[in-house]
C-alpha cells in the first residue's frame, strides 16, 4: 500500500505502525511516531493500524541548540 513517510510517498507491505518501523529497519526505542497528525506511544505502535493514504511521521532526536 502507499502510505506518506516522512513527507515522500513510499509503498509497504507493513499493516501496523510497528511492522513499518521494523520493515525500515528503524530502532523502535529512540524514534517517535505520529499517525495521522495524532502522537502514538511506543506501546501502542502494534495496535496503530496503517491503511492507504496514511500519514505517518517517525522522528528522532537530534542534538543542538
Amino acid at each position: 500500500m502507499r502510505i506518506e513517510l516522512n513527507g515522500a510517498t513510499v509503498n509497504t507491505g507493513a499493516q501496523t505502525l510497528a511492522a513499518l518501523i521494523a520493515e525500515r529497519e528503524i530502532e523502535a526505542d529512540c524514534v517517535a511516531t505520529a499517525l495521522n497528525g495524532q502522537f502514538v506511544p511506543r506501546g501502542a505502535r502494534e495496535n496503530a493500524a496503517l491503511c492507504p493514504g496514511a500519514k505517518v511521521e517517525i522522528l528522532s532526536p537530534m542534538q543542538g541548540g
